[in-house]
This record gives C-alpha cells, sequence and structure tokens, in this order.
C-alpha cells in the first residue's frame, strides 16, 4: 500500500488532467498521472509526422476496410491515413446508444490533444450567465471574473495566436501576434462591420506559436511552420498539446509518476472516513488489478469516460455512483451543433490569391440573444469564415498526359467563401447517459449507454443560421450561395459536455464552484464533465482554466489540511 500511495491521483492524460498534474507536481506534491492507452512520448512517438504524400500506401485517405470497420470514427474529419492510430477503433471499444451518437475518442497519453482543432476562445460574462437569464438549466456557480486569471495564466503557458478585438461578448487574452490574413477575410469583416453594429468577423484565436518566448523556449518548442498536418502530432512543438508541453514539464520536476494502460475501473470511497481514498486500475494489458491510493483524486477523464468512471463508483454510501445522491449524474448532456453550413463565392479581387498557409481561419462570435431574447429559439450560435482562391485542374487522361495536366492547375479568379455553424445546444434531463446492463468491455466494466439528441430549438437555430449568413453574404456581394444541413450525428462535433455539473445547490448540481463534488469534497471533476452550459466557443481553453484554477485551490486546501 506504501508503493501505491501519492499526495494526488489525475485520472486522466489529457489537457485537463495534464494541467491538474502539471500543477500538483510543481509545487511539490507526489502526484500519480493514469492513462487508459499508451504512452505517447513527444517526437519519438509521432509515426507519421515528417512523411511525404507518396509515403503513405493510400496517399492520406481511408481505405473501404477502415470506413466498414470505423462507421463512427471515420466520420471524423482527423481520422485519416496519416492520424487513425490516434484515435480509438470502434470494434474495441462498444457502446450502447439509444439514438445515434458518434462518441470520438482518443486513448493514449495526450488524448485529443494531439490531434484537436486548435481553437481557443475566453467564455464571456454573458457566457456564465445565461442560464441565470433565460432559466434554462441551473446558474452557474461562477462568473468570468473568477475564470479571467486562469484564462491569462494557460494562454502565457501554452501559447495563443490572436488580436485584441475588445469585444464584449469575446474577451480579449494574451495574445502572440496573429497570422496574415487574406483580402476576401478582411473584405468581409469590413462589410459586415459596415453593415451591423453587433456582429464581428475577426481573426481566429488559434493555440499556435507565432513567437519565441523564454518560457516556449523552456518547453522546448519552435515556432509553427504552418504544415497544416497538426493531427500527426508537431516535432516542432509548435501547436499546443499535452505531450510536448504540460507532461515533460510535470515530469521533471520529479514529483510526476506517469502510468499508462492503466484503465480505472472506479474511485474508491472509504465508508469510515467518509471520503475516497484511491482509484481502482485494470492493467490494459494484463488485466491485473491494483488499487492506488492519495489523498486528492481528479477525475478527468474526458465528459463522458468521467461519467463512467463515477457512475461505476458505487458503494453502500454511494449506491447509485460516487457523489450522486440527487440521481442526475450523466444527466443534462450537451454538444455543440455543427450542422449547418453554407458556402459561396465571390468575384472581387481577381488580381489577388495568397501565398502560403495558416493555420486557423476568421471566426464569427455569437450575436444572436447577447443583450435581449430576440429570436424564438434560446442562446445562440457562433461561426467560422474561410476564403482561399478556386484552382482549377484537368483530371483527363492517363500517365505523362495525366501528369502534365495536373501540372497545369489554375486559379479561376474567383474566390471560394465558406461557414459553418457551432451552436449551443441546451442541456436537458432528456439527454444523457448511464450505464448498459449488458455491455461490459473487455476488462469487465460496464460501459456507457447514451441517449442524446438535437431538439426544436437546435432545429431553429440552424433556419435562424441560414436566413442570416445568406443576408451576410448577400451584403457583401457574394454570389452562388449554397446552405446545406450535414445531418452531423451529436458526438461528432467532439465538445460533448455535462453530466457533473457544477452549481452552488446540492439539489440540482453535482459539482460546487470548486469542483469538488458536494458530497465528497477530495474527488474533483475538471474536465468537460463539469461544464453547466456549452456557450458557443470551443470549450479547451476553459477546461484548461477551469483545471488550473481547482488544483490551486486543491493545494491551498492541502496545505492547511482540509483535504
Amino acid at each position: 500500500m506504501k508503493s501505491n500511495t501519492f499526495d494526488t491521483i489525475v485520472v486522466g492524460a489529457g489537457m485537463s488532467g495534464g494541467w491538474a498534474a502539471k500543477e500538483f507536481s510543481e509545487q511539490g506534491f507526489k502526484t500519480l498521472l493514469l492513462e487508459r492507452g499508451p504512452h505517447v512520448e513527444h517526437i519519438k512517438d509521432y509515426p507519421t509526422t515528417n512523411w511525404q504524400p507518396w509515403e503513405f500506401k493510400h496517399r492520406g485517405r481511408l481505405t473501404t476496410k477502415d470506413k466498414e470497420e470505423n462507421p463512427i470514427a471515420s466520420r471524423c474529419y482527423a481520422f485519416r491515413e496519416d492520424a487513425k492510430h490516434f484515435f480509438v477503433k470502434d470494434n474495441a471499444h462498444p457502446y450502447g446508444q439509444v439514438k445515434p451518437f458518434d462518441w470520438i475518442r482518443g486513448y493514449q497519453v495526450g488524448g485529443k490533444s494531439i490531434m484537436w482543432a486548435r481553437q481557443v476562445q475566453r467564455w464571456s460574462s454573458f457566457d456564465f450567465e445565461g442560464p441565470a437569464r433565460d432559466g434554462y438549466a441551473v446558474d452557474w456557480p461562477i462568473r468570468y471574473k473568477d475564470l479571467a486569471e486562469w484564462y491569462t495564466y494557460v494562454e502565457r503557458f501554452v501559447g495563443v495566436s490572436g488580436n485584441k478585438d475588445g469585444l464584449d461578448i469575446l474577451p480579449d487574452g494574451d495574445f502572440l501576434k496573429p497570422w496574415e490574413t487574406n483580402a476576401v477575410e478582411d473584405y468581409f469583416s469590413k462589410e459586415v462591420k459596415k453593415h451591423y453594429a453587433d456582429r464581428h468577423v475577426i481573426y481566429g484565436r488559434c493555440a499556435h506559436l507565432t513567437e519565441s518566448k523564454p518560457q516556449f523556449i523552456e518547453q522546448g518548442r519552435g515556432l509553427c511552420m504552418s504544415r497544416q498536418i497538426c493531427q500527426r502530432g508537431c516535432p516542432l512543438g509548435g501547436y499546443f498539446n499535452v505531450n510536448s508541453t504540460l507532461i515533460p514539464w510535470a515530469l521533471k520536476t520529479g514529483n510526476l509518476t506517469l502510468r499508462p494502460h492503466a484503465v480505472v475501473h472506479s474511485v474508491l470511497y472509504d465508508e469510515d472516513q467518509q471520503k475516497a481514498v484511491g482509484v481502482r486500475v485494470i492493467d490494459a494489458q494484463t488485466k491485473e488489478q491494483t488499487d492506488y491510493f492519495a489523498k486528492v483524486v481528479f477525475v478527468t477523464a474526458a465528459t463522458l469516460n468521467t461519467n463512467l468512471i463515477l457512475l461505476n463508483s458505487k458503494s453502500k454510501r454511494f449506491p447509485n455512483g460516487l457523489g450522486n445522491d440527487n440521481g442526475l449524474m450523466g444527466k443534462y448532456i450537451a454538444f455543440h451543433n455543427y450542422r449547418a453550413t453554407i458556402n459561396a463565392q465571390y468575384e472581387g479581387f481577381p488580381n489577388l490569391t495568397t501565398e502560403g498557409a495558416k493555420p486557423t481561419s476568421h471566426y464569427v462570435p455569437r450575436f444572436r440573444n447577447v443583450y435581449r431574447q430576440e429570436t424564438d429559439f434560446l442562446r445562440g450560435y457562433a461561426a467560422g469564415f474561410g476564403a482561399s482562391r478556386q484552382r482549377l485542374t484537368q483530371r483527363e487522361g492517363y500517365g505523362d498526359s495525366l501528369k502534365e495536366q495536373l501540372l497545369q492547375t489554375k486559379e479561376s479568379g474567383i474566390w471560394n467563401v465558406n461557414s459553418h455553424m457551432m451552436g449551443e445546444t441546451l442541456p436537458k434531463a432528456s439527454n444523457q447517459v448511464h450505464l448498459d446492463p449488458e455491455i461490459v468491455d473487455q476488462w469487465g466494466i460496464p460501459q456507457l449507454n447514451i441517449d442524446v439528441d438535437y431538439d426544436d430549438n437546435d432545429e431553429k437555430m440552424i433556419q435562424d443560421f441560414f436566413e442570416q449568413f445568406s443576408e451576410m453574404y448577400t451584403k457583401a456581394g457574394f454570389v452562388n450561395i449554397v446552405t446545406r444541413d450535414n445531418k452531423r450525428r451529436p458526438g461528432n462535433d467532439i465538445h460533448e459536455m455535462g453530466g457533473v455539473r457544477m452549481g452552488t445547490d446540492p439539489e440540482t448540481s453535482l459539482l460546487n464552484r470548486w469542483n469538488q463534488l458536494h458530497h465528497c469534497k477530495n474527488v474533483f471533476v475538471t474536465d468537460g464533465a463539469c461544464m453547466t452550459s456549452t456557450s458557443t466557443q470551443n470549450p479547451s481553453l476553459t477546461f484548461m482554466a477551469l483545471s488550473a484554477r481547482a488544483a490551486n485551490y486543491a493545494i491551498a486546501e492541502m496545505k492547511k489540511g482540509n483535504l
């Protein structure tokens, strides 16, 4: 037992867990970081990172067999020949679906931080106040002012490229210089500002290094070269992932023990001490069971797996899952609606083109229902915006004639423009996960059954996006406007949140303002499971800020002897 005892245990070596592990280790606490998948060491374990296109057997594409064996994972934009090894395969980790749900997972050290889309935006006061304003879901126990300093703390370590935009709906951060934008992106931004006082088209803030600073040099990271193949893992460390930053930083303290291949079965609760005392782990390879012990446990296994672990953490005191006295664990799951897209063309700037590339696009912050309720749906949506020159390629013939034609690719003088919606879905009790009575994994652990779907609010939001962006595109002089509902399933956005939500009242929530379980104060949840609502921003930056904040609170409480 002595050799298996630590000050803190962190479950899950992704973004949230990586931040918790860094904070504890850096401040002198012996920390065990558990990851159910294999170790992925920075650079060494990025097998395809420097491959050229011709080195891929299928030129980067998926085979028919890949798609047939992975109908869920293969619907993810990054599940391609160059990065599919970082994704969970469908047949290896089954789960139940009451309604279709694409659960996209990355089981390895670093988690999905290796393959993520790297967009980072702060939440605003409007986002934290949303549930209180419209009465839907429970009020957040914190506000923007509680998290502002932690956003800055995280941004300075991660490295975020962005502009100071001065928007109340999207607070500015601690930014590195932005990438250069193109003529049509700038043009659309000016046109929207000309026609709308409350709408903005801004540079998409991204977790990429555009400047070298002492903290990045100390991390061993180089500048982003915009290779546009981030999902393979970056040997330069040009974008942020856990593998190149948080974990090496924590390991060099000598206080972190990293254990991969450790499938967490449950959190252990001691009836006499009335607190959690550790976790039960099953070795992914040998299936040997081991218990580890600590004063504090952070469960950061990613939203749905965190729900799974806590629901499986049963005891005499908590027969329905650790801290689940009110029966709400697993309920109020929400996500981001990516179903709506719009494409068009622009015939302006025919003599201008683009040179090189950048790892981000433009971003349209939410403008619906911000200052008042103005539509027949609640909350709102953000959107992306991108523009690129149309290139024409002739593909007739074969052999030498085909090669010659491919080399004669020309630009038409027309620009293609596009946007996609990222809508806020409402957390509802009917959107839930529960333990399936029959499905168990290869380690004998009961698995989730997922019951999550869109609703009428989402459908109304989609139609509003089509109407508003069609109008904005038309006013900008874009032509051949085409809207499309791509019918993406819930989960394919990879932004699922909730199930172990924060709040002030133990009757209606599971976590307090410091991310502690109301009824088991030495267990913290700081990943997407803790979210009370989803807002419209990409959530990773908020997960990291919440994790850093909660870890430092736990550290202070441990030093006082309160945990």
